[in-house]
C-alpha cells in the first residue's frame, strides 16, 4: 500500500532566497537521487513541491510544503533511516530551518 510523505518547511529568517532555491532544487533531485539498495534504481513513486500560494492565510510560518510517495512501509523506512542522499540533505538544513512539519498518511486510510 502506498504512502504520502508531506514535509513543510519554515526557514530561518536569516536565509537567503538563494538558500530556499538550493533547498528546493535540492530537495527535488532526490527523486533521481534515492537510489534502492537492492535494485540500484529510484524507488521514489512520485516528488513534487515548491513554495506556499494558498490564500487561505494558515500557513503558520511553513513557506515551502513537499510531498513524496513510496510504494512500501519498507521503502519509506529506508528514505528516513539510511538513504545516503537523504541523510546528507537533511544535514544540509541544520542552519537554515526554523521548523518543519511531516506527515505520512495512507490514502484512503482513516
Amino acid at each position: 500500500m502506498p504512502i504520502v510523505h508531506i514535509v513543510l518547511f519554515e526557514f530561518k529568517p536569516t536565509t537567503t532566497y538563494e538558500q530556499v532555491k538550493g533547498v528546493c532544487r535540492n530537495m527535488l533531485a532526490l527523486k533521481d537521487k534515492c537510489m534502492h539498495p537492492t535494485t540500484n534504481k529510484p524507488y521514489v513513486k512520485s516528488y513534487g513541491g515548491g513554495r506556499d500560494t494558498s490564500p487561505e492565510g494558515h500557513q503558520g510560518g511553513f513557506s515551502h510544503g513537499f510531498v513524496s510517495e513510496f510504494e512500501s512501509e519498507e521503502d519509506r523506512r529506508y528514505y528516513l533511516e539510511e538513504d545516503p542522499a537523504h541523510l546528507k540533505f537533511v544535514a544540509s538544513l541544520k542552519d537554515i530551518i526554523q521548523n518543519v512539519r511531516v506527515l505520512d498518511f495512507v490514502p484512503g486510510e482513516f
